[in-house]
């Protein structure tokens, strides 16, 4: 387990990795889990080794506002946050893909910061990344009009999985983007139309 972890988490330590292991549960969830609920507090932090789980805000009428995906190798820094502060979260966490996650306490992570250079290192990081992942978003969301957003979300998960294909349906991506499916079907005809995208049942193929 400790050359998985080391191959997942290169920047931690070898006495870090021996830490995690003694202290860590490590537990599997299925797509479509719920692992975060707003209002909810939160005891553990996770580290992600497998699948990848989506972070988004809920609206009163249930629409959903994407704010970033967890991937193996990182962690979420708002649930660090809320159980660093024993604050209620303000997000939702599912799983888009089956994960297996580790579990970190509660009580590790306020002493980790102070015997582990590098957990304060990979904290502070995931900090950093999260803050200019979400500004990012909300530059996107002030200052571009739909269809550019349509080509920012694709080209997001393109990156995120490292592929050319989108397997999302029309209304997902709409309520990913708190819009009409209506609207999503006929910005991604037109982006057909311009040689952007290849469109399949419940899949987007990237172009260019």
């Amino acid at each position: 387990m400790q050359n998985s972890l080391k191959n997942i988490f290169p920047n931690f330590s070898n006495e870090l990795i021996s830490t995690i292991e003694e202290n860590g549960s490590l537990q599997d969830f299925e797509t479509g889990t719920i692992l975060m609920r707003t209002g909810q507090y939160i005891k553990n932090t996770v580290l992600i080794t497998k699948g990848k789980i989506k972070i988004y805000r809920e609206g009163e009428d249930g629409g959903e506002f994407l704010m970033y995906y967890l991937q193996p190798g990182q962690a979420c820094a708002i649930s660090m946050i809320c159980t660093a502060k024993s604050e209620k979260s303000q997000i939702m966490a599912k799983v888009v893909e089956d994960v297996t996650v580790m579990m970190i306490p509660l009580q590790m992570m306020d002493k980790w910061m102070m015997e582990h250079r590098t957990w304060y290192e990979f904290v502070i990081d995931t900090y950093r990344s999260r803050f200019e992942e979400v500004l990012e978003v909300v530059d996107n969301i002030a200052f571009r009009s739909m269809d550019e957003r349509l080509e920012f979300y694709l080209k997001r998960h393109s990156d995120t999985c490292g592929c050319q294909e989108v397997n999302l349906s029309h209304q997902e991506i709409a309520s990913e983007l708190n819009t009409s499916r209506e609207v999503v079907s006929r910005l991604l005809k037109k982006m057909e139309q311009r040689g952007l995208v290849k469109l399949n049942r419940n899949q987007i193929e990237l172009l260019k």
